[in-house]
């Protein structure tokens, strides 16, 4: 509680012991004016120490998950895809979008969470926010427009599972604006952990940034793609743990890469001088890098006999959060991460169907099989 003056500890430990405590009865007890309390307890509320009204204390591990919400189709080839023709195809429809994925894998790993997106007026955006809720995660912070539909993406895979090219009707996210983030706002800074990512417009990425740093959750972002990690302000200070691939990296940092394993650890290093605390700058099967602090470590990617690759990474920054709410390093954490989009690999689905605590525990063991 380091940000907190002392008059604002004295008040919360009062309201942690005794939530309906009223604001003359802790006025009375700490020797200071009513309107002294009052004031102090709306900078609890602004800093996600308290919910409001009632003085509802906040969980001690929360997630909120914040940005894309996406109808996916995936077309995989039954042959080698030939351009300017027709490809006989096997079709599928699941529910996407990055920040979605994330949630639903911490939901299913049983880390409280929410989600907040903007979804369209329509049977879509309802299925999709129905069967969030119903993995357990909260989606009250959702906003419903008319203007536009529920986003959508198709993806045509080749055979083996690759990505040929992916198409996506993503203009509902440019109505969602900054004040969408003040109208959530005693929602996020209750968190512990807020994640977001680029398929949010930049004003509000930078808005969500500026406000972070008087709040005292942790902040991660993913770059989603090279396009939209141009919407991240130059100064990354505030943003306490970033997601990329190589191409987004170097993207962002105006630079040629070189051979992928050195591009890597440099790209996670300068990332770290544009202000970022920590950065996981991913290589696909080479694994990632990963710098917390001084350090910059390899972490390798865990084997697998991969299905689709779709969700994987959405997967691997799920298992990440989740170990880091449990109290793992970074560099800890981002092994599980790396389990866990190597199994979402494995399944045709963008998050895994078997997904629970328990599943996860029992193949811990292939982390012990990595090559380094």
């Amino acid at each position: 509680m380091s940000e907190l003056g002392t008059q604002e500890q004295a008040i919360l430990k009062i309201i942690q012991d005794n939530p309906f405590a009223g604001q003359q009865e802790i006025a009375d007890q700490l020797g200071l004016a009513r309107s002294t309390v009052a004031a102090h307890i709306v900078q609890l509320v602004a800093k996600g120490h308290i919910l409001g009204r009632g003085y509802v204390l906040p969980e001690p591990s929360r997630a909120t998950c914040i940005g894309g919400a996406v109808f996916d189709r995936k077309y995989r080839a039954r042959r080698p895809v030939i351009p300017a023709t027709s490809n006989p195809v096997d079709g599928s429809r699941s529910f996407g979008g990055v920040a979605r994925n994330v949630a639903e894998n911490l939901a299913l790993l049983g880390t409280p969470v929410s989600f907040i997106s903007i979804v369209g007026e329509d049977e879509t955006g309802q299925a999709l926010l129905a069967h969030l809720k119903g993995r357990g995660a909260d989606v009250s912070q959702v906003v419903t427009v008319s203007e536009r539909p529920t986003a959508e993406y198709a993806a045509v895979l080749d055979p083996s599972g690759e990505m040929v090219i992916g198409l996506a009707d993503m203009g509902i996210f440019d109505l969602f604006q900054p004040a969408h983030i003040d109208r959530a706002w005693p929602h996020l800074a209750a968190s512990s952990l807020v994640f977001a990512d680029c398929n949010l417009p930049a004003e509000v990425l930078h808005h969500l940034i500026a406000r972070r740093k008087g709040a005292r959750f942790r902040l991660a972002i993913d770059a989603v793609s090279t396009p939209k990690v141009v919407r991240l302000p130059s100064d990354l200070s505030g943003i306490d743990l970033l997601f990329m691939n190589l191409d987004e990296a170097n993207a962002l940092l105006e630079r040629d890469g070189l051979a992928p394993a050195k591009d890597a650890f440099e790209a996670a290093r300068a990332l770290t001088h544009r202000g970022v605390s920590e950065a996981v700058v991913t290589m696909g099967s080479r694994g990632m890098a990963v710098t917390s602090g001084r350090d910059a470590v390899h972490v390798p990617s865990v084997e697998a006999a991969p299905v689709d690759m779709t969700g994987a990474g959405d997967a691997m920054i799920a298992g990440t959060l989740h170990r880091l709410l449990a109290g793992d390093s970074t560099i800890e954490a981002a092994s599980t991460g790396a389990l866990l989009g190597a199994l979402t690999t494995e399944t045709a689905a963008s998050v895994h169907a078997e997904l629970s605590p328990h599943f996860l525990q029992a193949n811990l063991h292939r982390l012990a099989d990595r090559k380094g």
